[in-house]
């Protein structure tokens, strides 16, 4: 993928998870319970995460194959951690086993991976 798709779809990623920790806030405000609540955070938390990587995508400070990495790390870390809590407030059960656990993990490979994009990728012209 190539820095101008890589920085859509991840500015897509932080709307959409934005939005959904925006509407799981308000549910959790309205009895949907500690595990919601904790999900609505997470996506909230890493909102504004995915639409700084499309700026650092776009300023070349990491490469669109790494930003391409962190991205699908976040978006798959989210989903499971984020999904498993939400399924257990609202359905009564997990996603699947150990998702959360699974989903939490994967955001720390995001997040280190972000570190690691930054000390491997290409250098701005100002810097």
């Amino acid at each position: 993928m190539g820095v101008e798709v890589t920085g859509r779809l991840a500015i897509i990623a932080g709307a959409l998870a934005g939005a959904l920790g925006i509407a799981a806030s308000a549910r959790a405000s309205h009895g949907g319970g500690e595990n919601l609540a904790i999900a609505a955070q997470f996506l909230l938390f890493h909102a504004p995460a995915l639409l700084a990587l499309a700026g650092l995508i776009r300023v070349s400070l990491i490469g669109p194959r790494a930003g391409a990495v962190v991205l699908v790390l976040f978006a798959l870390g989210l989903a499971l951690f984020s999904g498993d809590l939400a399924m257990r407030a609202l359905a009564g059960q997990p996603l699947f086993r150990m998702a959360a656990p699974l989903g939490g993990g994967t955001l720390i490979l995001a997040w280190i991976a972000l570190a690691a994009g930054a000390l491997t990728g290409e250098k701005s012209s100002g810097g």
